[in-house]
């Protein structure tokens, strides 16, 4: 092999190996190569570990068969025949084809594809009208077969690697969420407990005043406890999918009205500017919605204290969408993709009770409806909560 030869697959290889998706990585190896060696179709064949069949992930049409990609014959007879006998196949044209139409003339070359040391696919190569596969061009089409390989192997290591981050980072939220729910859970209890206790003191006299306050105490803590358990309770139900949503055509204007009165009777100082269209109609449950917009403004006013809430809907294209903008401190960019996770707390908000489900509650009811939410932030600036749903088609 000349020295020339020896930098040409040098690049090559540093192209490839530059590629972040697999595919990209395959589509610069295959355009490389055909210099080296010509081939109309490529398809790689894996074979399923769970149904033991055999999946096309990766099939382009390069050269003559492009403009008759359907009716191109891919070879997954000869992918079947690679893997059942472990080696390579190559087939020519069927007797009594037209040899005047080249598109009939069909050369395949399939490879065994070994990931570590296990057969788990084919690399087929299609030609159209020839020439026969020669040894220079089998020995070519094998170096690629252990290249496609590489990257194959490459990026289910990098699906094994992102699935072992997130099984960690549920671990880690639990482990959290362990945590938080203890103290969450010990902090009602203990003052039910305290309050109680002093009541039914028996060398104690207490005054009516006193009383009424230790009760009213006890009957907000009790309160905040139901809720806590209500969302555990919650979550679970929407995570297993068992929850049974009541639909019926809902105006969001009215309901977003309806709950932002509530949230004032509650919050008499909060500042709330309603910004709202006349919103057409969604097919949507009242009750479960109303959850989505009475977890938006707490999370507003437990993150972003003393700042006023902007409320907006407006009809965009076939769909309403609705923002929740507060004027708080902002959430770090590198914390918002983890937001709706169950049990997930931006880290350093210790201070601020929760325990990190009314996002995910969020997500899972507006997922339900076939809708969208996110957010965006701007540190020092502010957050805006956007939930965006399918207008009913039938009003």
């Amino acid at each position: 092999m000349d020295k020339d030869t020896l930098s040409e697959l040098h690049r090559i290889f540093q192209d490839v190996q530059s590629k972040s998706d697999w595919k990209s990585a395959l589509d610069t190896l295959f355009n490389s190569m055909r210099s080296s060696f010509v081939f109309d179709n490529v398809a790689i064949y894996l074979s399923d570990r769970q149904t033991r069949g055999l999946d096309v992930v990766y099939a382009r049409a390069m050269g003559r068969g492009k403009a008759a990609e359907a009716d191109a014959a891919w070879g997954e007879s000869v992918a079947n025949d690679v893997i059942s006998n472990e080696h390579m196949v190559i087939h020519g044209p069927q007797k009594g084809t037209n040899r005047k139409d080249r598109m009939t003339q069909t050369f395949l070359l399939g490879i065994p594809l070994y990931v570590g040391e296990k057969l788990r696919g084919a690399l087929l190569f299609v030609r159209f009208g020839g020439p026969e596969y020669s040894d220079i061009h089998i020995h070519v089409a094998s170096l690629q077969a252990i290249w496609a390989a590489a990257l194959i192997e490459r990026r289910e290591l990098q699906e094994a690697r992102a699935e072992l981050d997130s099984v960690q980072r549920q671990m880690r939220l639990q482990d959290d969420f362990v945590s938080t729910i203890s103290h969450e859970l010990r902090t009602p209890l203990g003052f039910i407990k305290g309050y109680s206790t002093s009541l039914l003191r028996q060398d104690t006299k207490w005054d009516d005043a006193t009383q009424r306050e230790f009760l009213s105490i006890i009957d907000e803590e009790t309160d905040r406890l139901a809720k806590l358990i209500e969302d555990m309770l919650e979550s679970a139900r929407l995570q297993s999918k068992t929850i049974q949503f009541k639909f019926s055509p809902i105006r969001l204007d009215a309901l977003v009205r309806d709950v932002t009165a509530r949230v004032r009777t509650h919050h008499t100082q909060l500042e709330i500017d309603l910004k709202l269209d006349i919103l057409p109609p969604v097919l949507g449950d009242g009750v479960r919605l109303s959850q989505v917009l009475e977890n938006l403004f707490s999370n507003a006013i437990k993150y972003a204290p003393g700042s006023s809430i902007t409320v907006a809907g407006k009809a965009v294209g076939n769909k309403v969408r609705l923002s929740f903008a507060d004027e708080g401190e902002g959430i770090p960019e590198e914390f918002i993709p983890f937001l709706f996770e169950r049990f997930y707390r931006v880290p350093g908000e210790r201070t601020v009770t929760g325990t990190g489900l009314g996002l995910y509650i969020c997500k899972q009811i507006v997922m339900a409806h076939h809708g969208n939410i996110w957010v965006e932030s701007v540190l020092d600036h502010g957050t805006t909560f956007f939930v965006e749903l399918p207008a009913d088609p039938t009003l």
